[in-house]
Formats: C-alpha cells, sequence, structure tokens
C-alpha cells in the first residue's frame, strides 16, 4: 500500500475516555462477567465466535454510556448491568453481521468470525446473541427501555438495508449518507445513552439530553471512521486501509470529492465504486482525489459540528463528574485523527 493521507487535526490531543472508564470500572467489571456468562453455551462454537469477537479488545463505549447515563440520574438498581451488556451484545451481533455483509477480512486487527468459521456460523451467532440481549432486557422490567433498544435494533437493521441499497451507487447524496449512519451507528448510540435515565425514572427532560447527545456522538464517532478508512494506518483501524474504497461504500469523503470533481474525475469514481476497479493504483488515486478536494477535512469539520451538538445537548444538566466524563468523550472521539 502506498500512499495514506494524513490528518493533521486533533494534534494537541484533550479529549479522553479514562475519566469515563474510572467512573465505571466496578460496574463494567460486573457487566465483563455477565458478557461471559450470556455468551456461554452447550454448542461448543457459540461462545468460541462470540468470544472471539468479545475478547478482541473494543472499548465497550456504548455499554459505558449506559452505565454512566444511569449513574449520573442517581440510579441505585441492577438494571444497568443488564441494560449495558444487551447494549454490548447488540453491538456484536451487527458487527458479526457486518463483517458478513461487508465481506470483511480484519475486524480489530484479528481475523474476522467469518474468516475463521464461515458465513454462517456468524450470522447464527449474531442471532444468539441478539436473543440474549431481548432476554436480559425483559428481565429488566422496564417497558421504556425494552421500547426504546428494540426500536433501534430495527432502526439499525434498517440502516444496513440502507447501505446495501446505496452501495456502489456515486449518486448517493450527503443526506443519503447521513441517513444510514444515523440509522446503522447513532441509533444504537442514542439508545445507549437514553436507556440510562429512563431506568433511574428521571424526567423527560433528562431523558431527550442523553438520547440527543448519544445520536450525535454517534454520528460524529462514524464520520471519523470514515475519514480514517482513508487517513489512518491499518495497525490503528485495525483493518486494511481502504477497505471502504474496496467494498464500494460511499461515505462522506467519496461524496465530497466526487461532487467537486471534474467530469473526468467523476467518471473515475464511477468506474472505481459503481465498475468495482478497487485496485491498488486506483485506491491511490482515490487517496489523491480526496486529499485534493479535502475530503477528509471537511468530513472531520462535519463531525466536530455533530460533536458541537452533543455537547450542547448535555449543557443544562447540572455540573457533575459524569457529565464532565461525557463531554470528554466528544473530544476523545474526533480526536482519533491525530
Amino acid at each position: 500500500m502506498g500512499v495514506v493521507i494524513p490528518l493533521e487535526e486533533g494534534k494537541n490531543k484533550q479529549g479522553s475516555i479514562k475519566p469515563l472508564v474510572d467512573l465505571t470500572k466496578g460496574d463494567m467489571d460486573r457487566v465483563n462477567q455477565l458478557i461471559l456468562s450470556k455468551a456461554g453455551s452447550d454448542v461448543q462454537m457459540i461462545p468460541e465466535v462470540a468470544n472471539h469477537l468479545i475478547s478482541s479488545g473494543g472499548k465497550r463505549l456504548r455499554p459505558m454510556l449506559t452505565l454512566a447515563a444511569a449513574q449520573m440520574f442517581g440510579y441505585q438498581g441492577e438494571g444497568h448491568i443488564k441494560l449495558a451488556t444487551s447494549v454490548e451484545f447488540m453491538h456484536t451481533a451487527t458487527l458479526l453481521h457486518d463483517d458478513v455483509v461487508d465481506e470483511s477480512d480484519l475486524r480489530r486487527g484479528k481475523s474476522t468470525a467469518r474468516m475463521i468459521w464461515g458465513n454462517q456460523a456468524s450470522v447464527l451467532v449474531g442471532d444468539f446473541l441478539l436473543g440474549q440481549a431481548f432476554k436480559m432486557m425483559v428481565e429488566v422490567g422496564s417497558l421504556d427501555a425494552l421500547d426504546v433498544l428494540a426500536s433501534a435494533a430495527a432502526v439499525i437493521a434498517e440502516g444496513e438495508v440502507l447501505q446495501l441499497s446505496v452501495a456502489k451507487n456515486m449518486e448517493t447524496t450527503e443526506d443519503d449518507y447521513l441517513s444510514v449512519i444515523r440509522a446503522k451507528t447513532a441509533a444504537l448510540f442514542a439508545a445507549a445513552a437514553e436507556v440510562g435515565p429512563i431506568i433511574a425514572n428521571t424526567e423527560k427532560a433528562g431523558r431527550n439530553a442523553l438520547k440527543s447527545y448519544g445520536m450525535n456522538l454517534g454520528l460524529a464517532f462514524q464520520l471519523v471512521d470514515d475519514a480514517l478508512d482513508y487517513g489512518g494506518k491499518a495497525a490503528e483501524l485495525g483493518k486494511n486501509v481502504g477497505d471502504d474504497f474496496r467494498e464500494g461504500k460511499i461515505t462522506l469523503p467519496v461524496i465530497l470529492s466526487y461532487r467537486r470533481g471534474t467530469e473526468e474525475e467523476r467518471s473515475f469514481w464511477k468506474r472505481a465504486i459503481e465498475g468495482g476497479d478497487s485496485s491498488d493504483a486506483n485506491l491511490e488515486q482515490a487517496l489523491a482525489l480526496i486529499a485534493k478536494y479535502n475530503g477528509l477535512g471537511d468530513t472531520i469539520a462535519r463531525a466536530k459540528h455533530y460533536g458541537m451538538i452533543a455537547r450542547d445537548a448535555l449543557a443544562p444538566l447540572p455540573a457533575s463528574a459524569h457529565k464532565a466524563a461525557l463531554m470528554e468523550v466528544i473530544d476523545f472521539c474526533i480526536e482519533r485523527v491525530s
């Protein structure tokens, strides 16, 4: 692989996930124990496939959001542990299914489950984890929390199908793209944050604040991810640089570069993305065009915009260690581009 576009943003890192990790550590230890317990099965392949991904080093940001959101509103029960585990299982199931749909070889720097056990096992173990997630939601006994997470599961599936429908279509608009990532990624962030205040019986304003925070954090998170695919390093990404290009995914750096390009350059994008000509030489040209039209810089600018909306969503809430930690998470997610 040749040129990788250097991302200049975020040289002076300030955002950190550490305050959130520290605040939720005790509860996350319990979540991790429950994850291992609920991923167990007498069918040997189920824990093998599940643990391959579960133990592969993800930050578990989504379940930490659930725990922190419940804690910041004074929740004293046990339900947040099961809801946080449900959120992580939903996320893991989505990754297992995504890797099959996208025909991905790497996930977090390791071979994907589908490469080891095959597509069928990956899909079915993902289904098992979704089943376990919904069992735990029911055990918590909050119909509102169940409604939020069940609705998110449906929206995520819609997002996956929408992404499939716009794949390799260079006429995809920025609005189409935002609809995909709002459903595919941001919906689970929003649900993960919202169920915390729900089980803490918080007033509507608090619930709405965390929902808006999660939604906009998720949008910022995915925008940065999509920039990193063209501007990161394989070791940091846990996947190959340019995977989105090879899979024909229409992400914002591509959309912006296509719209801003000459007729000849747009013809190139059509050949490469719609025609499936994702050779290394064409990836090099794609990187050059994205650099020429500032596709990465403007994608990061969009991410910062949604980060500000997430920050504003939390602004009316009382000052607390949890609020400060959630604010830092915004900067952490955006500053991954450095």
